[in-house]
């Protein structure tokens, strides 16, 4: 603990030296937030930043530069400078900053996600979109989303007929599915083996905790010895070292599989496997740039479906109104069937503009994942430094008055004959990002949430827990990289006589 007290205090006064004579600039820059000696502004971000940014910029403007501790960090709160930034300048914006937990995770940024741009990820993003993210292939688990889906309604089903009054944990149940899923499509059938799915649960959890949460070294560069010293890192190299583990034994067991016998590629590392001996591969396809890609494909494929269909239930049973519309609509065009199909969606135009509405209000990565330029640019007459950090805070400008009417409200109506989509060129609507660095997995994300939400209003009737009133349900926001609900959402599921 003196160690410590000691290190810090002589830290303090080797920043402080440096910040008795502020350096002069000639760069025009954006406007700032006042800042604080040492931290800038951090103080400011508070447990959810997407809200507090949001308030910085009603006073600041939609084109911000805070100080987070050494990092200087752009913040973009408005459809125009988006659309600055991702069309103008998309190519100076589509770096990542290296962030120490995703750097220890993903083996010194191997993965797509939060790799640097360039021929690394270029070659990681044409991988997953031909062999897992292209219209054919995510048709092709078209049968994997049904049996899942159907696996989801039998487990409500069962729990209805034995415990009737009893309220499910439906953050819990949506969670485990949406991982079962990601786990059909990564894995294959074997995925279910011996509870690793359960063990997936747990280490992805884990991670989504360590990447979601304040690393010294992110707003202090230069201090970043500190971290190894002090152990900081330790709590993240434990879980890379598991992550390691169970994914070197599952490469093995399907290298082992496929070397003995012929095999039908069941998942995405049987793909890899069989890419790892094409010759005409653009890139040397390493067992750990396969393990950083999966861990990847987990991550954001597990936390985006169970988001969506979360904050789903809860908007759907706080408007009962737009529930028992949404019902109505489901339940004619998949009338006498016993679970609602894919083929069924296409004409469910409410369901689609029910979930478009949900990204909207509650968009699974508020601030989406942070940029860094690459080098410096003007925008809107400001100078843009390189190497400055960048956060588009899409949860302001989904809520902007002066895109949408009643921003705050839960209108799923307002997607109705609306050109607008999710595919990253309105700019007022990008929860899955917009560029080159927007996600490749969308559609697959929507099929599985369509699919699941759609089966989740036909096969059942849902209520609140006890005399519990639509007006108390919690929907306060948890903290973390990813918008989840803060607490569980229980509630009563009845089964009805489908028509």
């Amino acid at each position: 603990m003196h160690a410590f007290l000691w290190f810090a205090s002589l830290t303090l006064l080797l920043l402080s030296i440096k910040l008795v004579i502020p350096k002069r600039s000639s760069l025009r820059l954006p406007p700032s937030p006042w800042k604080l000696p040492l931290i800038g502004n951090l103080h400011l971000l508070g447990l959810l930043p997407h809200r507090s940014l949001d308030k910085l910029a009603k006073k600041h403007g939609p084109l911000m530069l805070v100080k987070l501790g050494q990092v200087p960090t752009l913040v973009l709160t408005s459809s125009e400078m988006v659309r600055e930034a991702m069309k103008t300048h998309d190519l100076n914006f589509a770096n990542r900053p290296i962030l120490r937990a995703a750097e220890i995770l993903f083996y010194g940024g191997k993965d797509m996600g939060f790799a640097p741009y360039g021929e690394h990820w270029r070659q990681m993003r044409k991988i997953c979109v031909i062999n897992l993210f292209s219209a054919k292939r995510v048709q092709s688990f078209k049968a994997a989303r049904e049996e899942e889906v159907a696996h989801l309604m039998d487990k409500i089903s069962q729990a209805c007929s034995l415990h009737p009054l009893e309220p499910l944990n439906m953050s819990q149940l949506l969670n485990l599915f949406s991982n079962d899923m990601i786990c059909r499509a990564l894995m294959g059938k074997f995925s279910g083996e011996e509870g690793r799915n359960i063990l997936f649960h747990k280490l992805i959890e884990e991670s989504i905790v360590l990447l979601s949460g304040f690393n010294f070294v992110d707003y202090f560069p230069s201090l970043g010895w500190l971290s190894s010293f002090l152990g900081l890192d330790e709590r993240a190299k434990r879980n890379s070292s598991d992550w390691d583990a169970v994914l070197c034994q599952i490469i093995h067991e399907r290298r082992a599989i496929r070397n003995g016998e012929k095999t039908k590629d069941d998942g995405f590392v049987d793909i890899l496997l069989s890419l790892q001996k094409d010759p005409n591969l653009e890139i040397s396809l390493t067992d750990e740039i396969i393990k950083a890609l999966l861990m990847d494909l987990f991550g954001a494929g597990i936390d985006t479906t169970y988001i969506a269909l979360e904050w789903s239930m809860a908007e759907l049973v706080k408007n009962p109104q737009i529930m028992r519309k949404l019902q109505d609509e489901v339940r004619e065009i998949a009338c006498g069937k016993l679970i609602v199909k894919e083929e069924d969606l296409n004409k469910m135009s409410y369901l689609k503009s029910v979930i478009k509405e949900v990204l909207r209000l509650h968009p699974p990565a508020p601030l989406l994942v942070p940029r860094e330029s690459v080098d410096s640019c003007q925008i809107e007459g400001y100078d843009i430094p390189r190497k400055t950090r960048v956060i588009i805070n899409y949860w302001s400008i989904a809520r902007d008055p002066k895109t949408w009417d009643s921003p705050d409200e839960f209108r799923p109506e307002r997607f109705i004959d609306n050109p607008i989509d999710f595919k990253g060129q309105d700019y007022e609507y990008i929860p899955f990002g917009s560029g080159r660095r927007i996600c490749p997995g969308m559609q697959f994300a929507i099929s599985t949430i369509e699919l699941a939400l759609a089966n989740l209003v036909y096969q059942f009737d849902w209520k609140l827990v006890g005399d519990m009133v639509p007006e108390e349900i919690d929907m306060t926001e948890s903290p973390g990289l990813t918008m989840r609900m803060k607490n569980n959402l229980y509630l009563v599921a009845n089964s009805c006589s489908v028509p």
